[in-house]
């Protein structure tokens, strides 16, 4: 596993913690590959009953590592018989996922590091924390299902801000929306994201599953947009525009 990504295991709970601080979290190739690896070993292991993800040092993960979409291949990263790209490997893993999926976010969640919590069962944030989906503004589309689940859960006018605009919000803002469950302190986000993973490992796993099951109705709703997503995705990643806006920052940031 990669130290980038550290899975510990408490009680029929496992976390994955995102562990690239110096990038704010910021998800590569390898993160993905890896948590991708912890969700399918978890979805196997009897013994796994609730995933918790968490960022490490402040953050959940300020995104996508942007020198993946700069540097992304067509042929070789979304193309029949080649490597699947990790990140839509990943958020198609979650959204199959059949445990409960719990998460703590606090600092940055941005890009797929919110999108992945319309996934998740249960999120637990600090009010301070920031939470934007900035695809538009990075000339791409919304991935992870976004553009089906966003609407769902904020309705269209909170979605048209947050999706086309590209504004952020903070945690106040997310408890209100329905997408955080409660609020605490930024050292106490974890033990609360981990209690309530722990209660949930606790109850008779069965029913449990079968519950969020049905809430959630047929996955294949979701998976479908996250491929027709993807294949937008895949075409907007090599387009004039995106190129530009990917060339101007990482020539803001001398790379």
């Amino acid at each position: 596993m990669s130290e980038k990504i550290i899975v510990s295991r408490d009680l029929g709970v496992w976390r994955l913690l995102m562990n690239r601080p110096e990038k704010k979290n910021a998800l590569d190739r390898e993160m993905y590959r890896a948590l991708i690896a912890a969700l399918d070993e978890a979805a196997h292991d009897a013994t796994a009953r609730a995933v918790v993800f968490a960022g490490a040092r402040g953050n959940f993960t300020a995104g996508n590592d942007l020198a993946d979409f700069r540097d992304f291949a067509p042929g070789r990263d979304i193309a029949p018989g080649a490597e699947t790209f990790p990140a839509l490997a990943f958020v198609r893993a979650a959204a199959a996922f059949e445990k409960p999926l719990v998460a703590a976010v606090t600092g940055d969640a941005v890009g797929i590091g919110a999108t992945l919590l319309f996934h998740c069962d249960l999120v637990y944030a600090s009010s301070e924390a920031r939470f934007t989906m900035p695809f538009v503004d990075l000339a791409l589309p919304p991935e992870g299902g976004a553009s089906l689940l966003v609407p769902r859960r904020f309705g269209m006018a909170k979605a048209s801000q947050y999706l086309l605009l590209g504004e952020s919000f903070d945690g106040a803002e997310a408890l209100r929306l329905g997408l955080v469950n409660a609020l605490a302190p930024p050292e106490g986000v974890l033990d609360l994201a981990m209690d309530a993973a722990r209660r949930l490992a606790a109850k008779p796993s069965q029913a449990l599953f079968a519950a969020r099951r049905l809430m959630r109705g047929d996955p294949n709703d979701i998976l479908s947009r996250i491929d027709a997503e993807a294949a937008l995705f895949a075409k907007a990643l090599t387009s004039p525009e995106a190129r530009e806006r990917f060339a101007a920052f990482f020539a803001s940031r001398g790379r």
